[in-house]
């Protein structure tokens, strides 16, 4: 059953590595296009402050709250929009690969750190040690960010819907090698494929959106970022973007908020039940 009905943007940010002033420069471009368009909420990029694994980080990061994240509350003021992004986080010693989600008067209603961190980011980022998920206006939203969505970490989605989230946000910086191009499946069904079952086994949607660009600096240099944003509900494609390594760009859409099927122990002997009747693998 359909609980509401939320027109959201997926804002694929051109993002450059160390060049916060431009990237929110662009960014307020995307937020005002989208209130322009209708939408109630728009779901930037991973890091889109000083771009991901950019070593900027070490010098120009920011609390939450702090200047940056400030940034964002006053243009979600401004157009009356909700706004959830990545930004890089700087507590004490620690820095963080954050997110955070913010509603149309400019109040930060839940922030988030990432916790599966790449291999390669941990040099950088410090993992983050909780999730929460957040009543709004549209529902419970739920945020995680990126590589917390792959197949092997698809237990931080898991714990977001038993928490009740019946809408995943997921700030992103899908990165691939330079010689991939558009005539090529940059992702092989990974980000579908764990989309698609944390959608059906919770009847919740998953988003996905990402930067675009080219990476300099960090241990991804060379490397490209290429859009192809993704919105998955139960047993469908809601919206996938198109490769994108250039320009950023909006896409609009209008996600179903759908009621949570399962809850508590429910969702325990569902899942028995599911894997029970599935067989020898």
């Amino acid at each position: 059953m359909v609980s509401s009905v939320l027109k959201l943007g997926l804002g694929q940010l051109l993002v450059e590595g160390g060049e916060p002033s431009r990237n929110f420069d662009r960014a307020e471009e995307l937020i005002s296009e989208s209130a322009s368009n209708g939408c109630e909420l728009i779901l930037l990029p991973e890091c889109m402050d000083l771009a991901w694994t950019h070593p900027s980080c070490f010098s120009e990061s920011e609390p939450i709250p702090g200047r940056y994240s400030n940034k964002i509350a006053e243009m979600a003021k401004k157009y009356k929009i909700y706004i959830c992004c990545g930004l890089t986080e700087r507590q004490g010693k620690d820095i963080y690969n954050s997110a955070i989600l913010v509603d149309d008067q400019g109040i930060i209603l839940t922030k988030y750190r990432k916790i599966n961190i790449l291999d390669v980011a941990l040099p950088m980022y410090s993992p983050g040690q909780s999730l929460s998920v957040v009543d709004t206006k549209f529902g419970k939203i739920g945020v995680n960010i990126c590589s917390d969505n792959y197949s092997d970490a698809l237990d931080i989605g898991f714990v977001l819907a038993r928490m009740g989230a019946q809408l995943i946000l997921s700030p992103s910086s899908w990165t691939v090698d330079f010689a991939i191009n558009e005539t090529s499946d940059p992702y092989g069904g990974k980000w579908l494929s764990s989309y698609q079952s944390l959608a059906d086994l919770f009847n919740i949607v998953v988003v996905g959106a990402t930067s675009v660009g080219t990476i300099v600096g960090g241990p991804y240099e060379g490397k490209k970022m290429i859009g192809c944003s993704l919105a998955v509900g139960p047993n469908k494609i809601i919206v996938q973007s198109d490769f994108n390594e250039f320009s950023g760009e909006l896409i609009t859409v209008n996600i179903d908020i759908l009621e949570s099927k399962y809850r508590g122990t429910e969702i325990g002997s569902m899942l028995k039940d599911k894997y029970a009747n599935a067989g020898p693998r």
